[in-house]
């Protein structure tokens, strides 16, 4: 153990000298039963001390009636009574000294108001005694460092020592968890299962674990977030020395409220995760097997140095599956080049194909694979390697991953293998004792891995963070527009005021006006200049495009004339009260949105995609968690599908990018000063060519809270206002 965990408070969970079960039992299946077994079974290196009011022994130990009657100093208690009895064991741990604590007894937040209570008494009593707890409602803790040896939980399989660092809010999975890490041959330096962490939580082991030079990868599998920006925080900062894995459970919004924007209606919680996840550089895994297939490359391969990947099979069909997974992912197939190509054909069957992929077909050797292994790996334009095997009948395909997992170590490049055929057979190269690269029964498990390894050489090798520019806005009259409307009782602003209040902070709008009337509609097209665009002003109106209600390019005082009779019938059909015409100046460029909606969970998040009236339905959109850096703002730009759009396609000019950064500067430090807002939305926001304007067109602002201003308290990352 190195200096940092051994003066870590967390210390005494993870390297206890001496443990005390209490409520361990001598009857087979029961929880303190097994507890004690698993200690000693796994060779806990220190004392086990049993506590039992009612036994005199457990496992052939001598037991306790109760923690204060054990004779030595006690640095870990594990608590496996009825959850009536805690409070009460809390309070004895807490006078004997104990500093460490497992809760394994649920009955807690998890059962509702009652069970809350309960553990709020919990939490405050770990607090007076200064002690540090995992749970309540959970497995228990791992530790395989051969010093402690410590298996303090109740799961049924002997956990592997290894590399990998394991949080689970589930107990039931954790169990699972280590089933099936045992069956992949993966090990763990460290296990938690943290249950309510209502003490411990899944950043305080973030933090300990990036201290830890067993731990080479942490894996994670989350309910929720807690504390989502101080996870932001430390995972920023863990993701630079390790790679860290999350599954996210609850994918689906269920019970989500009525979004009033596009941009509420294509937010969700599960948008936020993958935005946070993205803006922290940690891994989203789509299940736990997807983790485990990331977890299995991580710990053995190198990091590639790019995207470009080759595929060496024996078979087309798969060889062709294999590409398709990689491409979908966003991987690129390896261009070879004349001279690999060459050397390939030298060694293969002229029936062989020696374009990306390479089949070698059916009757490929051992020592086939092995040579072509070489040329592939020792091409400048390869970064990574498939192997795909389907076993022949005449081919032992362990001789085949033994001889290819003996050439990849010699290699600074990731290699993965891809075993297809029969179940048995991948199962018996998982068992034998030796050491292979990571095997897998499916090509898109083999291309799931080399995207996770690719994609944290890329997140780890970002620049670091720049915060966002300074920035001049009117905060007084921002303040006083989105006050006065809270007063009034009215949560959705008049379009003229969600412009008004966008123009306080530097968003920029075409020239326009509001009029009653056709004479008054016809006056201010004059004024603001042909051609205009006339929009619908009406009560509950939000989009006005469901309605017909924009009518575009309007071009002289006719036009403008018959604009605004068509208006009204469309007004009339929908049973709105027309309460004016806003006459605009008409504006170019590229249309994209810009938003912010407010997740129950984190908060605001900032949002940008293509725009118009297709958001809903492209769902072409990208999302950040605010706060936010500038660089988190440049990629969010750069990842949607249609980003080429905006870089000039097809002979397109490219749009003024510089000026699409600062809109969404100026958008998220709105909602950072005024937190009250609930949702902003910007649609279309056109982005004009380098050299022209950029405007937004048409502008929604929905009120939540109180819009209580907090400027001089920005949050981190800081956001100055100049």
């Amino acid at each position: 153990m190195n200096r940092a965990l051994q003066d870590h408070e967390l210390r005494p969970l993870f390297y206890p000298r001496s443990i005390a079960v209490i409520g361990a039992s001598r009857q087979r299946g029961k929880i303190g039963y097994e507890i004690v077994r698993n200690l000693l079974d796994f060779g806990f290196q220190g004392k086990v001390f049993p506590v039992n009011p009612t036994a005199d022994v457990v496992h052939s130990i001598k037991a306790y009636p109760t923690v204060l009657d054990v004779p030595d100093p006690v640095d870990l208690a594990v608590i496996v009574v009825p959850k009536e009895q805690v409070l009460a064991v809390v309070d004895q741990c807490g006078r004997k000294g104990v500093q460490g604590l497992v809760v394994i007894t649920a009955g807690f937040r998890e059962t509702g108001p009652e069970g809350a209570e309960r553990e709020r008494q919990l939490v405050q009593r770990v607090r007076q005694y200064g002690m540090r707890m995992i749970g309540p409602n959970c497995m228990g803790i791992i530790n395989t460092d051969p010093s402690v040896s410590m298996n303090a939980t109740f799961a049924y399989e002997r956990p592997l020592p290894g590399s990998m660092g394991f949080i689970s809010q589930s107990g039931a999975l954790g169990a699972a968890i280590l089933s099936l890490s045992r069956h992949l041959n993966l090990g763990f330096s460290m296990f938690a299962s943290i249950g309510n962490k209502a003490n411990v939580s899944s950043n305080d082991l973030l933090e300990y674990w990036d201290q830890d030079e067993r731990t080479k990868v942490i894996l994670l599998y989350l309910e929720d977030f807690g504390n989502p920006r101080r996870f932001t925080e430390i995972a920023r900062r863990v993701m630079r020395r390790k790679p860290v894995i999350a599954v996210k459970s609850g994918r689906t919004l269920a019970g989500s409220r009525a979004a009033l924007s596009h941009t509420g209606s294509v937010a969700g919680t599960d948008m936020a995760v993958d935005a946070l996840l993205e803006q922290c550089g940690v891994i989203r895994a789509l299940s736990i097997g997807d983790m485990f297939d990331m977890a299995m490359a991580f710990v053995s391969q190198p990091l590639p140095r790019g995207p470009r990947v080759a595929i060496l099979t024996n078979a087309g069909g798969p060889g062709i599956l294999a590409a398709d997974a990689c491409v979908s992912l966003g991987l690129t197939m390896a261009e070879l080049s004349a001279p690999t190509k060459a050397a390939l054909r030298s060694l293969l069957p002229r029936e062989a194909s020696v374009e990306n992929p390479v089949d070698m077909i059916a009757s490929a050797t051992t020592e086939m694979y092995g040579r072509a292994m070489r040329v592939l790996l020792e091409a400048e334009t390869v970064d990574s390697l498939m192997v795909v095997n389907v076993p022949p009948i005449m081919q032992d395909p362990f001789q085949v991953a033994v001889e290819i997992s003996q050439i990849a170590q010699a290699y600074d490049k990731p290699v993965v293998g891809c075993f297809m055929g029969v179940e048995a057979i991948f199962r018996e190269l998982q068992r034998r004792e030796v050491e292979l690269i990571p095997l897998y029964p499916f090509p898109e498990s083999a291309a799931r891995a080399l995207w996770g390894l690719t994609r944290y050489a890329e997140l780890r090798g970002r620049p670091e963070r720049a915060l966002l520019p300074a920035i001049r806005a009117d905060v007084v009259g921002a303040e006083a527009i989105l006050e006065a409307a809270w007063q009034a009782g009215r949560t959705v602003l008049a379009p003229a005021e969600a412009q008004a209040v966008l123009s306080c902070y530097g968003i920029a709008f075409p020239p326009g006006r509001t009029a009653q009337g056709l004479e008054a509609v016809v006056l201010a097209c004059r004024e603001v200049g042909y051609p205009v665009v006339l929009k619908m002003v009406a009560p509950g109106l939000i989009h006005k495009s469901d309605v017909g209600g924009v009518i575009v390019d309007v071009r002289n005082d006719g036009e403008a004339v018959d604009a605004y009779m068509e208006l009204v019938r469309r007004a009339e059909r929908a049973g709105l009260a027309l309460e004016g015409v806003y006459v605009q100046a008409m504006a170019r460029g590229v249309e994209v949105i810009l938003g912010v909606a407010t997740d129950p969970m984190f908060g605001h998040v900032l949002m940008f995609g293509l725009g118009g009236i297709y958001t809903e339905v492209l769902r072409d959109v990208a999302f950040r968690v605010l706060p936010v850096y500038l660089d988190d703002i440049r990629e969010m730009i750069r990842s949607i599908r249609t980003y080429p759009i905006l870089t000039g396609v097809r002979g397109g000019r490219p749009v003024d990018l510089v000026a699409l950064e600062d809109a969404l500067v100026r958008l998220a430090r709105l909602v950072t000063d005024f937190p009250g807002i609930r949702e902003v939305e910007i649609n279309p926001f056109l982005v004009g060519s380098v050299g022209e304007p950029s405007w937004a067109v048409d502008a929604r602002l929905i009120l939540g809270n109180a819009p209580r201003v907090v400027v001089g308290k920005p949050l981190e990352p800081e956001m100055t206002m100049a």
